[in-house]
């Protein structure tokens, strides 16, 4: 039996595992999510060490004390992060717990300060690009009524969601509009998941009927 076929028998073997869930949680089904869940923190730890630790912790506190080469003094400030994530273990000690909310305040504010930049780019400025832009190069009317379709749910969205003002007369009526435009692309989306997760469910019963049953049992 060759290594590709054992392949096929085991990934096979984990699929109906975790598929027996559909009839209740049972030990098969707990085997395949433990077995999942190590290797993947397995998979992880390797990740962090040889793409994180070595090349930012170890390689620089090797250049900084010279080991098998000409010390580079600078490169000890990586002690400060090092010391910064060492207060995360002040969780583990009674009475120094509150140690741990310093190197979180500096992740919250580093993360906050790439990430919010790139979220206005995105989820407004390039929202608003791509809302404005098209009534300057779409030609004929259906194309039009789709921009201005698009630029009604737009606005009737974010009147929804504008609470400085009592949602009465023409707010209120703007308000509804966009609740229906919301529960429109509400549910494109949810029909888009459950589409997604139907495909994947039909990928594994090709593979276990053609890999596995047609592949390997009755060849």
């Amino acid at each position: 039996m060759s290594m590709s076929t054992i392949g096929i028998w085991v990934a096979a073997i984990l699929t109906l595992c975790l598929y027996s869930f559909l009839y209740r949680d049972n030990p098969f089904y707990k085997f395949a999510e433990h077995l999942f869940v190590g290797i993947a923190q397995g998979y992880w730890t390797t990740q962090v060490y040889f793409n994180g630790f070595i090349p930012y912790v170890w390689n620089p506190l090797a250049q900084g004390f010279g080991i098998g080469q000409p010390a580079q003094w600078f490169e000890l400030t990586v002690f400060i992060p090092i010391g910064l994530g060492m207060l995360f273990f002040a969780q583990f000690i009674k009475g120094y717990r509150w140690l741990t909310r310093i190197p979180l305040a500096f992740l919250f504010g580093a993360a906050s300060g790439i990430s919010i930049p790139l979220v206005m780019g995105a989820s407004i400025f390039q929202q608003m690009n791509a809302t404005i832009t098209p009534f300057g190069s779409t030609t004929g009317v259906v194309a039009y009524l789709n921009l201005l379709l698009i630029v009604i749910g737009l606005l009737t969205g974010l009147t929804y969601f504008f609470f400085s003002v009592e949602h009465r007369g023409t707010v209120g009526i703007a308000s509804r509009i966009g609740i229906w435009f919301l529960m429109v692309g509400f549910g494109a989306a949810f029909g888009n998941t459950i589409m997604n997760r139907v495909y994947l469910l039909i990928q594994r019963v090709e593979f276990l009927l053609n890999d596995w049953v047609i592949g390997t049992i009755f060849s």
